[in-house]
């Protein structure tokens, strides 16, 4: 019998999703039940933000049928590496994740930290998930520039900066014991077409960014399939 995989997603507003989404770990969720194969969304989470409330207490997402259980995460409006990197340890040691899927970095750079600082972040990040499970997998996604970024040439270059450093904290601290993937930013992301306000995803941007992941995985490690859309 085939383990059972555990999944951790840890994001900023883009993974969170604000209340009448279907957001991208929905998508993620789909794509996973549909490879047939036994795996759990964990986490401490399970509530998306609500604009209203300027709080993440909203429980309206937009399939009613997606199940309690599937909508685990860790991941904030307005949390970037910053606020995970003292979380992740404690989460991981209480959830027991196998696999990390983290979308973070445009709220760092946007408001806290440049873009080495937000690497060191990184590094902290992984070093805690690390050291509360030695094994665990994890794969990150590069940030993907919004619309600020169109208007200010100078964001736009500490994003690319970012990712950047971000290769390099991959390439120089992924092991064979606790392999570390790099995902490739989603095939033809628009941010006029795939997100709504030009930084959190629509219903396109969703499958994108789920599929960011699920092919990544499948041509890195062989996990799973490519993503037919969830």
């Amino acid at each position: 019998m085939m383990p059972r995989m555990r999944y951790l997603f840890v994001g900023d507003s883009m993974t969170v999703g604000s209340a009448g989404d279907y957001t991208w770990r929905y998508r993620m969720w789909r794509h996973l039940c549909a490879l047939g194969e036994p795996f759990q969304v964990v986490g401490p989470r399970v509530t998306l933000y609500d604009k209203a409330a300027d709080a993440a207490v909203s429980a309206e997402y937009a399939d009613p049928g997606f199940p309690p259980h599937a909508r685990r995460h860790l991941a904030g409006w307005g949390e970037g590496w910053l606020h995970m990197a003292p979380l992740i340890g404690d989460t991981v040691r209480e959830h027991r994740p196998d696999v990390l899927l983290v979308s973070l970095g445009l709220i760092d750079l946007g408001f806290y930290t440049d873009a080495e600082q937000t690497a060191v972040n990184v590094e902290r990040f992984i070093a805690e998930a690390r050291a509360a499970a030695p094994r665990v997998r994890m794969a990150l996604l590069p940030v993907i520039p919004n619309t600020r970024a169109d208007l200010d040439p100078g964001f736009a270059d500490e994003c690319a900066r970012f990712n950047t450093e971000l290769a390099k904290v991959v390439a120089d601290h992924d092991s064979p014991a606790s392999p570390l993937l790099l995902a490739s930013r989603p095939e033809g992301y628009d941010i006029l077409l795939d997100t709504y306000d030009g930084t959190h995803p629509n219903s396109s941007g969703e499958h994108k960014l789920a599929a960011a992941f699920a092919d990544a995985m499948h041509q890195a490690w062989g996990m799973g399939a490519p993503y037919a859309g969830g």
